[in-house]
């Protein structure tokens, strides 16, 4: 792949893992554009229809790279925008699952919310640190981070600064399912082929619909819901899908 991802790409899912581990993947502005750009690349390719985000062992990803900021001021933070390309991955419109294990510390955990489903290996440990160095999150923690796990837990989280465990995270609402490590990759393909098996157009009209609602008031979003379903109408995934219920067989969807 590139100098620091790797690409497993079987149809139709893809498998990028972060590979900088001589830093423990921490997210430095060359590995974030190698990401965006690639996901851009696979989010233009009809023939995946489910993106897989992990890392290794020891660490998802550490955290953003300190060293890239400690010695730049407001004007020069402001002027490099290092932070404004992360928003990319969000936009990404195939479903993306974070397989995490080891480290999600500040960026890291940030990178993971913006995936669609965070699945944890039991030796995952997630955390927003970024209190301990002086400064806040910067890439949407403290706004995903509230709406997954609630007001009162985000304030605990992001102003102490604690690390907490796989367990703990799923307990709080952050993660979907803890996983034993040796069975978290596979435990990911498997939720990926399941998503992958639906009607592509559907998929990405129910995430249109449900990142809406994290944006839109309650009645503006059931506007925008209803707007999507009526559109699923005129594609034929939807006349197969009802099709084949009607005939009791399973539906072949085509993504049209």
């Amino acid at each position: 792949m590139g100098q620091y991802l790797l690409l497993e790409k079987k149809e139709p899912l893809s498998v990028i893992t972060l590979n900088r581990p001589e830093a423990l993947n921490a997210l430095s502005p060359e590995l974030i554009q190698e990401l965006v750009q690639t996901l851009e690349q696979l989010d233009k390719d009809p023939s995946v229809r489910c993106i897989i985000l992990t890392g290794s062992e020891k660490a998802f990803a550490a955290g953003a790279d300190i060293k890239e900021m400690a010695g730049l001021s407001t004007v020069e933070m402001k002027k490099r925008d290092l932070i404004g390309i992360w928003d990319r991955i969000f936009k990404i419109q195939t479903p993306m699952i974070a397989a995490v294990a080891g480290y999600a510390f500040g960026g890291g955990c940030e990178v993971s919310m913006m995936c669609d489903i965070i699945l944890a290996a039991d030796t995952a440990k997630f955390g927003q640190l970024e209190i301990n160095l002086g400064i806040i999150p910067g890439a949407g923690g403290t706004q995903r981070l509230t709406h997954a796990i609630g007001k009162w837990k985000a304030m605990e989280w992001i102003l102490t600064g604690n690390i907490y465990s796989a367990q703990e995270a799923f307990q709080a609402g952050l993660v979907n399912k803890v996983i034993p490590a040796a069975e978290l990759l596979n435990e990911a393909k498997k939720l990926a082929l399941k998503i992958a098996e639906k009607s592509p157009i559907a998929v990405t009209a129910a995430k249109k619909a449900i990142l809406a609602s994290l944006e839109l008031p309650l009645e503006e979003g059931i506007q925008k819901e209803r707007q999507l379903f009526y559109g699923l109408f005129d594609s034929e995934d939807q006349k197969e899908g009802m099709r084949a219920f009607l005939e009791k067989r399973p539906p072949e969807f085509k993504g049209k």
